[in-house]
């Protein structure tokens, strides 16, 4: 598989990366032994950055993938490299409190990860909201000493704004920021993406297919359980939902002419928009990872450009793709 850098501080990483979020929590029920036969899957097509956070069904995910790696062949485990959130505060009913970015309780956090995940560092750590009460460069300067003391290799950031960036990046160096980015979540274009170039910091995207929204899976008689995000997300709901699933079947008529599926269409447009740019595609079933990984063979010329961005504006999406109490949380710059 093709690899693109991490940012200019960061290892190199396969094109795709494999965001293991899906396989515990939010989209409702996963099968156990399906989503570590995909874990495996993805490490033998090459596939070596597996993103999670802590709190991802309270610490499930991570022992999940722990006891992928640990089944794994060893020389395919040795290529895993460990993408890792942290900060996210969680209660015994799923519910969340906030977030934690004071130095103690990232070593904390990041002790925690080590041992559910079974490994001797973790490869990226990022905090995966800015905390509005502890500045960037304290959350970011005890990373840092993780570095220091072989902990964790390097540094990222996940979901802030440019100033956020810039004062991270003053602290130590960035190797690279995770954020939602796909055809109908263009926002980091403006201001955030120019400002990680300039720095040299990679972007691993998540979301590139919309949790599903633009996946040319996605009915509008779907019926989802209360646990799952969707059911609560603006882009899912009425009229919203309607309006966005115009959007893909227009989508899907450029996908059908070159002989791809939408899900693969929508990938290779974020595989298009630059070497620094990672996408993570959420595959919980060996079926849909084989859809993605096929991504990596579609070219896409100017006309095919220009043609997605007659079909899918910037801005087209109806709907904030956050409840409005989660988007307070997003590119907040302190």
């Amino acid at each position: 598989m093709r690899t693109r850098p991490l940012g200019t501080t960061g290892p190199q990483v396969s094109a795709l990366g494999l965001g293991c979020m899906g396989m515990s929590a939010l989209y409702g029920e996963a099968d156990r032994a399906e989503s570590v036969a995909t874990i495996h899957a993805a490490l033998e097509a090459g596939v070596t950055l597996l993103d999670t956070g802590d709190f991802y069904a309270m610490g499930h995910n991570e022992m999940l993938i722990g006891e992928a790696l640990r089944a794994a062949p060893a020389a395919l485990r040795e290529q895993a490299l460990t993408s890792v959130k942290f900060g996210a505060l969680r209660d015994p009913d799923g519910g969340w409190s906030g977030y934690d970015g004071r130095p103690a309780a990232v070593r904390n956090f990041a002790a925690y990860s080590l041992q559910r995940l079974g490994v001797d560092h973790i490869d990226v750590y990022r905090i995966a909201r800015l905390d509005p009460n502890v500045p960037i460069e304290e959350t970011v300067g005890a990373i840092a000493e993780l570095v220091e003391k072989g902990h964790v290799r390097h540094i990222g950031l996940s979901e802030v704004g440019a100033d956020t960036i810039r004062r991270a990046a003053a602290t130590a160096p960035i190797s690279d920021l995770q954020i939602e980015y796909s055809l109908i979540s263009r926002g980091i274009e403006d201001e955030v993406l120019p400002t990680t170039r300039e720095l040299g910091i990679g972007i691993t995207a998540y979301g590139v297919l919309s949790r599903g929204l633009i996946s040319g899976h996605f009915t509008a008689d779907r019926q989802l359980a209360p646990t799952d995000f969707r059911s609560m997300s603006p882009r899912f709901q009425g009229e919203n939902l309607q309006h966005n699933l115009s959007l893909v079947e227009a989508l899907r008529k450029i996908a059908e002419q070159k002989g791809v599926s939408v899900a693969q269409i929508a990938i290779a447009w974020v595989l298009s928009r630059g070497e620094d740019i990672v996408p993570l595609v959420g595959a919980r079933t060996r079926e849909r990872l084989t859809e993605a990984l096929g991504a990596l063979d579609v070219t896409l010329d100017d006309a095919d450009l220009a043609a997605i961005e007659q079909a899918v504006p910037a801005d087209a999406a109806a709907g904030d793709r956050y409840p409005a109490a989660q988007m307070s949380h997003l590119g907040t710059d302190r």
